[in-house]
């Protein structure tokens, strides 16, 4: 197990069980980027991912975690019903205080 910061170790946690907390990992006007698409607040980033839910089901294994200057870099193995199953992608976060205001999401 790789030593997460508190808010990102709270993502991946809420990430597996309840969309609705991991919506409120994030501040009110956080950014997420994800698949060539922008979301911008919690209630859009709450929308993202219940679609996302209800299309795959999958589970997100943190494997490393390194800084690329204030973002925190997360690369996690992906594994699910999705096309291309398993495939590992970097998260990169960007916090502020104890929330996620910027999150994106690349291959």
């Amino acid at each position: 197990m790789i030593n997460l910061p508190a808010p990102i170790s709270d993502y991946f946690e809420a990430d597996r069980t309840d969309g609705e907390a991991m919506a409120n990992c994030f501040t009110n006007t956080a950014v997420v980027k994800d698949e060539g698409q922008t979301h911008e607040g919690r209630e859009a980033i709450r929308a993202w991912r219940r679609e996302a839910s209800t299309k795959y089901n999958y589970v997100s294994e943190p494997q490393t975690v390194t800084q690329d200057g204030d973002r925190t870099v997360i690369t996690s193995r992906l594994t699910g019903n999705f096309p291309g199953s398993p495939v590992d992608l970097r998260f990169f976060f960007r916090l502020d205080g104890n929330k996620i205001a910027e999150l994106e999401i690349k291959p």
